[in-house]
């Protein structure tokens, strides 16, 4: 029997947590793990917020059985069909028949798509509300936070937002569930790792979401992920404003590639410079070592860029290639940029760099800097400059 948390009055959780995990989506490392939030209200009809990941859905499935203790399960509201949420749809049905599930019309093409479940479904649209007691859902469209099918249901009752993926985070729930029960700390920066890999692409949508939410009293955030935000609402929604506006904090990521020391002299140099001309926040990541994930994070949250690369077979070093098509793909506006190259017998680094540069349409600050063979007086003069170039941009802009 499981003793579960409750959220408010007769709303508990059913999430699980997953710590076997190593890379969510296969692609980004976890960690700290990551839950998967369920929440189960219980009123004149009982409704079950989304599901998990099919690996826990015994687990799921116990916590659910024990919460209604014998009483039917009426609705199932799908939020986000992505399957870390949706994947335990078929079971649940099988297990609860008679169970309505509740989506939109992108919802249910994408539930027969996965489960192949076309009956006992209850469509919503923009607005529409359900009564199931003492309290009414409403649903809102929130499409491409970051799937076409997202929606957000509120609890007009406890003032609760049941927000899919929004405001989400890396991270198990390691014994508490809100966040006034556990020390929030490192939330923070996995909400912006989690953000920048998985949300990134889509600001426009999110500012518009955030518009529509900004109507409503919310006292409590029942997110997918991580925590339950009720202390800390306000901040929740400040940190997703940011990042969908391309805002950023004062500071710098050097992102560079080596293979033999050359090009990180480079980088250390600008680094040195940025120092001397009063930058704090100086992030180096060395490709073949930081995960893109880590590096996509910082690119969201500071201000300026600096990018430097080795020729190789007349291309970009192959990782600084696969980080700049991610953040190409997420199309991050409004950053500071400067770029670095080295070469032996055939430079072409620096020039792919520019390509990239005006691709993004990033504010290019100070004069490229491009290496034959070993750094030397010139090379080490004219890095430092680029540093000091950037650090005085960001030192205007402040």
């Amino acid at each position: 029997m499981y003793k579960l948390k409750e959220i408010a009055e007769n709303i508990c959780y059913v999430g699980v947590n997953d710590r076997q995990k190593g890379l969510f989506e296969n692609l980004w490392p976890l960690p700290y793990g990551v839950s998967y939030n369920s929440y189960l209200i219980l009123d004149e009809k009982t409704v079950l917020m989304d599901t998990v990941d099919v690996c826990y859905s015994d687990i799921f499935l116990k916590k659910i059985s024990d919460a209604l203790k014998g009483r039917p399960l009426d609705y199932l509201v799908v939020n986000h069909m992505e399957p870390d949420h949706a994947g335990s749809i078929r079971l649940l049905r099988q297990q609860y028949p008679d169970v309505q599930i509740v989506g939109n019309s992108k919802t249910f093409g994408m539930i027969q798509g996965y489960h192949n479940i076309t009956s006992g479904l209850h469509e919503v649209k923009e607005g529409d509300t359900l009564s199931i007691g003492s309290r009414n859902l409403a649903f809102y469209m929130a499409p491409m936070v970051h799937w076409p099918e997202v929606m957000v249901t509120y609890d007009t009752k406890e003032k609760i937002l049941f927000s899919a993926d929004a405001f989400g985070t890396f991270g198990t729930l390691d014994g508490g569930i809100i966040d006034t029960d556990m020390n929030t700390d490192h939330y923070w920066e996995e909400m912006i790792r989690y953000y920048s890999n998985i949300v990134g692409k889509y600001g426009n949508p999110v500012q518009k979401a955030l518009e529509k939410i900004s109507a409503l009293e919310i006292r409590t955030i029942c997110s997918t992920h991580g925590p339950v935000w009720r202390e800390h609402v306000q901040k929740a929604i400040s940190i997703y404003d940011k990042l969908s506006r391309y805002d950023a904090d004062e500071g710098v990521v050097i992102i560079y590639g080596t293979m033999y020391g050359n090009t990180e002299q480079m980088a250390e140099t600008v680094a040195s410079a940025l120092s001397a001309n009063g930058i704090k926040n100086i992030v180096m990541h060395n490709v073949c070592k930081s995960p893109a994930s880590y590096i996509l994070k910082d690119v969201f949250k500071y201000k300026g860029v600096i990018i430097g690369s080795p020729t190789y077979s007349s291309q970009l070093y192959p990782d600084i290639e696969s980080v700049l098509s991610k953040i190409q793909v997420r199309d991050i506006k409004s950053r500071i940029y400067g770029y670095f190259g080295s070469f032996t017998w055939a430079g072409a680094a620096v020039k792919k760099l520019a390509a990239f540069g005006e691709t993004m349409k990033w504010d290019v600050v100070g004069e490229p800097v491009e290496q034959k063979q070993g750094i030397n007086p010139d090379t080490y003069a004219q890095c430092w400059s680029l540093g000091e170039a950037v650090a005085k941009r960001l030192k205007e802009e402040a």
